[in-house]
């Protein structure tokens, strides 16, 4: 399995770049620099122009391929969670219990996908590189075009599996849609406070307690 994630191409939308950068050298080495660059400084700091001396290559290069750094990071963002919905899939395939996929689910949503290894990004990187910055893309007065353009359609390809699992458990549950928001955006506000803001939260909010108390949250939930 992990021979054959290694070569897996996430399909981004053609909105998000103009050219696709996993068809030239070139594109690939901006994929990978920009990622290390924004890891190390973060969005604000990052331009194209700091990317182009690391790339060895013009501005304009970097352009043809992405019309500005908000584009590269929804790039990122989208590969991110097109990643983990192959994760969940392949990790859930043997289990029978709803119950379990969903565990699956949030273990996935809460360490990070269970394979890391892929010929085209840094899953280690892109993980935090989302963790830290993907509320840039979607709290913004554009999220409800982004939205119908299909611009976060991996993510929100993988809220839809994830609400699927909800229903498989309680079809009967009012609000699978806001439950998987709260679940995904909760893992992703935590993850950034234990990095950044640990006085918000508990010092023994571990990756196993993190699990169990999120399986709590939703499963609490699911009784009502």
């Amino acid at each position: 399995m992990h021979r054959i994630l290694k070569n897996i191409v996430i399909p981004v939308s053609q909105e998000i770049f103009i050219k696709d950068p996993i068809s030239s050298a070139l594109g690939k080495r901006i994929l990978s620099e920009s990622l290390v660059l924004i890891e190390l400084r973060g969005i604000e700091a990052f331009n194209f122009k700091l990317l182009s001396i690391h790339v060895e290559c013009t501005e304009a290069a970097i352009y043809r391929y992405f019309e500005n750094k908000n584009k590269l990071l929804l790039y990122y963002i989208n590969w991110y969670w097109g990643w983990l919905e192959h994760n969940l899939v392949y990790s859930i395939s043997n289990l029978e219990s709803p119950a379990e996929k969903i565990k699956m689910a949030i273990t996935l949503l809460v360490e990070g996908p269970i394979y890391k290894e892929n010929f085209y990004l840094n899953i280690s990187s892109l993980k935090k590189v989302v963790l830290e910055e993907s509320n840039k893309s979607f709290m913004s007065k554009e999220v409800k075009c982004k939205a119908k353009s299909k611009l976060l359609h991996q993510f929100y390809d993988f809220s839809e599996r994830l609400k699927d699992l909800i229903l498989l458990n309680n079809p009967d549950y009012p609000f699978p849609k806001v439950l998987v928001s709260t679940l995904i955006w909760s893992t992703i506000l935590n993850g950034f406070s234990q990095l950044y803001g640990a006085d918000l939260i508990e010092e023994n909010f571990n990756e196993q307690n993190k699990v169990d108390f999120y399986y709590n949250l939703v499963f609490n939930s699911l009784k009502r």
